[in-house]
């Protein structure tokens, strides 16, 4: 089959060459769980420029050369010999982490920290190709009216949102903010999510006028441009107090200090972007009461639970659609800021 490989790590991201389009050995079912799906789209994050760079080397064990790509929707191509809830033919959306099922945080829905399990695109060989190795329990059918080159990103960065909002929406009330940060890939789906499970007021941060505008779009009653400003600007907006509470999709830079900062007394940041750090002195937590909640992709339900709102239209997925060989096309966009919403790879 024909894949996109990732042979060598580039901390810079500055080689002509990220990934090579070659010819790879087809997966084949070694187990009677096993799945091959054939793809018919793959999603790409920017946690695959991280892998490129070599920071995910020290979270997970991979040998080069390997396949990225963990968004991942397609065909059923072929099942083991146990597999009995998915035939040859049926569409299906992939969740990202392939599990057992055995482990006790498996029965108790946690996927994210199964203890046996493969994150195929991670520390397995993903989706930039034409067929995935994948198991039954990760999959989902998908409804007529959602193809899978649509639906491919939700796997991670529409369920990462997703677990995110549906965590703030919990506790939101009418009359009271959400703070958005970042409105790129992740963020509009999120934005698409608070407004489908909450009341709050939707504020968005972006530096970019073209995320911003399609934050318009998704739901967010309230723009604030991603400068100096933005502070002042939220706390106009929420009486001074701050937002109740405040989803940071950018995660390093400035983003998290401010983030902190605008989050309410008593309410709840976010965290989803990763790269930088959250510094905060004991005694201002004390007197603050605020919460900070890490959010790691999400479960198998909550990708249920996406798929029927994406179903009912009340989130839809902003994509540009690339050839499978023009991977490093896609990759390098991504890493210019070229992409409204996510790119997706198709064979």
């Amino acid at each position: 089959m024909k894949a996109a490989v990732l042979e060598k790590y580039d901390e810079t991201l500055t080689a002509d060459t990220l990934v090579r389009y070659q010819d790879v050995a087809d997966p084949k079912i070694t187990k009677p769980e096993d799945v091959i799906v054939r793809i018919g789209g793959a999603g790409v994050c920017r946690t695959d420029l991280h892998i490129v760079e070599g920071i995910w080397r020290s979270k997970v064990e991979v040998a080069l050369p390997y396949i990225m790509g963990h968004e991942n929707a397609g065909w059923i191509e072929a099942i083991g010999s146990n597999v009995t809830s998915v035939k040859v033919g049926d569409a299906v959306i992939c969740h990202p982490l392939v599990t057992s099922g055995h482990c006790l945080a498996c029965r108790r829905g946690d996927d994210m920290h199964a203890t046996d399990s493969s994150f195929p695109g991670i520390n397995a060989n993903g989706g930039y190709a034409e067929y995935l190795l994948t198991g039954e329990r990760a999959l989902i059918k998908l409804p007529k009216s959602l193809t899978p080159k649509d639906v491919a990103p939700y796997t991670d960065a529409g369920l990462t949102a997703y677990r995110a909002a549906k965590k703030a929406s919990r506790h939101l009330l009418p009359g009271q903010y959400a703070v958005v940060i970042g409105a790129g890939g992740l963020g509009h789906i999120g934005i698409q999510v608070l407004a489908a499970l909450c009341a709050a007021e939707i504020i968005v941060i972006d530096r970019s006028d073209v995320a911003l505008e399609l934050a318009k779009s998704c739901g967010a009653h309230h723009l604030v441009k991603g400068d100096d400003g933005a502070m002042d600007a939220v706390l106009a907006l929420t009486g001074g107090r701050g937002a109740e509470a405040v989803i940071d999709f950018v995660g390093e830079g400035s983003a998290v200090a401010m983030g902190l900062a605008m989050t309410a007394n008593g309410g709840s940041y976010y965290i989803v972007g990763y790269g930088g750090k959250i510094e905060l002195p004991t005694l201002d937590m004390v007197t603050s009461e605020k919460t900070i909640v890490g959010n790691l992709v999400g479960t198998y339900p909550e990708l249920v639970e996406l798929m029927a709102l994406a179903d009912r239209g009340l989130v839809h997925l902003a994509t540009r659609e690339y050839r499978l060989a023009d991977a490093n096309q896609a990759l390098k966009d991504l890493h210019h800021g070229k992409i409204k919403g996510r790119a997706v790879l198709i064979p």
